[in-house]
């Protein structure tokens, strides 16, 4: 299985239905995108992500201390 955002083929499974085998939701290890099983992904090219851009990703800054 590959992710549909990145390509990589390093993927979680993150949750189960309580039914077993109605379906499963998948994450990549790399790009942190999700999916259900039961549904098939799309991502549009505007959207997919190769390892250059993901390495040049802004981080997203701390949420500083709330003030007393």
């Amino acid at each position: 299985m590959k992710c549909p955002r990145c390509g990589d083929e390093h993927i979680s499974t993150i949750a189960k239905s309580p039914v077993a085998g109605a379906w499963e939701v998948y994450e990549c290890d790399r790009c942190y995108y999700s999916w259900r099983s039961t549904e098939t992904p799309h991502v549009d090219d505007v959207f997919k992500l190769t390892p250059e851009k993901i390495a040049n990703l802004q981080v997203i800054p701390a949420v500083p201390p709330l003030e007393d």
